[in-house]
């Protein structure tokens, strides 16, 4: 049976080159002052793609990883891209590191910071014109009157509303049984 790498099919300069207009649609800025006045300053040693950059106004060293959730981590950034495919086809972290051959922990850290990377980049919900909701229940004879509803609820006899913020209870009182 023929056996395929997945790692071996991204390379690292693809990778690089897609997180810097990810991250820099038109021009790099500097991290810490936002300027766009920048140069570059070489290579990594130890990743020959990540690009290195210092910043003219005030002077900070950066590179491409700067202030991401990739930066300060051992794994090549391939191998992020590559989980983060991965978790879009629904896979288990079980499965993707089979897939990557990384440790299980491994790649439990690494979905987590994704996990958390995307719910940070989540654009807040606007919501304008007509909204409709489902799944909403009313006490049956308690409409509009919020307070009776509340009321019921609290004594503790029978069935209170449920939706938003409420917990939904169901008590029964022990009749006794006659034949």
């Amino acid at each position: 049976m023929l056996s395929l790498n997945l790692t071996h099919l991204l390379d690292d300069a693809k990778c690089y080159e897609t997180m810097r207009q990810m991250r820099w649609s038109s021009e790099v800025c500097c991290p810490k002052c936002n300027s766009l006045s920048v140069i570059k300053r070489g290579k990594d040693e130890t990743q020959p793609h990540r690009q290195r950059y210092q910043c003219k106004t005030c002077s900070a060293h950066f590179d491409d990883l700067t202030d991401t959730i990739f930066a300060n981590h051992h794994q090549p950034l391939r191998m992020w891209i590559l989980c983060l495919y991965l978790m879009g086809l629904n896979l288990s972290n079980q499965q993707i590191s089979q897939e990557l051959d990384l440790d299980k922990d491994v790649v439990q850290d690494m979905t987590t910071l994704l996990r958390q990377g995307i719910v940070q980049r989540k654009p807040e919900v606007k919501l304008s014109g007509t909204v409709e909701c489902d799944e909403v229940y009313v006490t049956a004879g308690h409409k509009g009157n919020p307070e009776a509803v509340l009321k019921k609820g609290e004594k503790g006899d029978g069935i209170a509303s449920k939706g938003f913020g409420a917990e939904a209870r169901l008590r029964r009182k022990s009749h006794p049984f006659s034949a």
